[in-house]
């Protein structure tokens, strides 16, 4: 991740500490550049949205303790790919499990530009977080708009109660079970003339109870022409790589100082 991207997803990562977490309030206002009837609706859903019962794709992705059963000093890997047909990048992201099951609430993430700075005190595993405000702060570079707007359409495509499908991913040689969700946020934006680009663009998350820290794969699609999903634009993926635990070494102690010997000569006087 280049410094601006880091920099953009500590500085706008709060944001996703959304309802019944740390903020059970709507996103600030739309400060996207919109006509105000679109401005005014937006506002009027997010209330609307705020109000309502807290829909089973936003308990799965924040609300559930994903790093229960995670022991403490626990590094968890995931491998972050950006793919610019023909090009491709690649990251490493860490989420540091300090303690056990997280109880203290202090896991914490890293990637190549260091540590970042997330949410405290969220159930969910802080790569939801990580993942998301990072898409963001790539959409409000690539289209000129605000990060709030692009927050809002994220949060309220899950509000509106997406399917949650069953799958199947293999973790270590075995087949176990997952939960799917897809969202389309911008499919029928209002305001999606302004970035037809990203119409379209796919959301998919797989969360795995049998996988460490709960996060199997996160990922987006921004399809080709005619929405060719087969042959995408540009592809982001973070996906579970593995778990290592790292025990702390012993407290040295204080080696014991030399006594004399109870037997030992004494000097003659």
């Amino acid at each position: 991740m280049t410094g601006a991207s880091g920099a953009a997803v500590r500085g706008g990562a709060r944001a996703f500490a959304w309802r019944g977490v740390a903020a059970l309030t709507v996103l600030a206002a739309v400060s996207m550049s919109l006509p105000q009837a679109a401005h005014s609706a937006d506002a009027a859903s997010g209330a609307n949205a705020a109000d309502a019962p807290i829909a089973p794709a936003e308990k799965l992705m924040f609300l559930t303790p994903h790093l229960h059963g995670v022991a403490s000093q626990t590094e968890l890997d995931y491998a972050l790919v950006v793919t610019v047909p023909p090009n491709k990048q690649t990251d490493r992201v860490r989420v540091f499990v300090a303690s056990a099951d997280n109880s203290k609430s202090d896991a914490s993430v890293s990637d190549g530009s260091g540590k970042v700075q997330l949410p405290e005190n969220l159930p969910c595993n802080p790569v939801i977080l990580y993942f998301l405000e990072r898409d963001i702060a790539e959409m409000e570079q690539a289209t000129g708009g605000q990060r709030r707007y692009f927050q809002q359409r994220v949060r309220l495509a899950l509000a509106a109660s997406p399917p949650i499908t069953d799958a199947t991913v293999q973790l270590d040689g075995k087949a176990v079970k997952a939960r799917k969700i897809v969202i389309q946020p911008y499919l029928h934006d209002p305001n999606a003339q302004r970035f037809p680009r990203f119409t379209s663009k796919r959301y998919t998350f797989l969360l795995a109870d049998a996988v460490p820290g709960g996060v199997w794969l996160l990922r987006t699609d921004v399809p080709g022409d005619n929405d060719d999903f087969a042959h995408p634009l540009k592809t982001e993926s973070l996906s579970y790589e593995g778990s290592l635990r790292k025990l702390q070494p012993p407290a040295q102690s204080k080696p014991p100082s030399p006594s004399a010997t109870p037997n030992a000569p004494r000097a003659s006087r």
